[in-house]
């Protein structure tokens, strides 16, 4: 009768264990990976939008350069309109690469959310 008792109470916590604990410990593992993606991916996102103010600041300096070398103002209104233009494509272009990042990144903050692997 007594191994029976303890056959059930070793049951039960078995079945505490394998529906209650285990579930949390791993959906608490999940939580910590997905958290600790989201702060790489948000460090990377961070690099990337110093780079694209360094391509503007440096294209915006050479437009500058050129401007102030220019032999009369319609070359000056040439050069600040290819610049403008220029500036519109890369600063569309820029958005773009930035929030495909965002995209990628939220897929794999939320894998091991869901489960996937890598």
């Amino acid at each position: 009768m007594a191994d029976d008792k303890k056959s059930t109470a070793d049951k039960a916590r078995d079945t505490i264990n394998e529906r209650i604990i285990d579930p949390a410990k791993k959906a608490g593992e999940a939580m910590r990976a997905s958290g600790a993606k989201m702060a790489e991916n948000s460090s990377t996102i961070g690099a990337k939008m110093i780079d694209q103010a360094e391509a503007n600041a440096r294209e915006a300096f050479a437009a500058m350069r050129a401007a102030a070398s220019a032999k009369d103002l319609s070359e000056v209104m040439k050069i600040q309109g290819d610049f403008l233009r220029d500036q519109g494509s890369r600063s569309m272009g820029q958005a773009r690469e930035i929030g495909e990042l965002i995209m990628q990144f939220g897929r794999d903050a939320v894998a091991p959310l869901r489960g996937d692997k890598g």
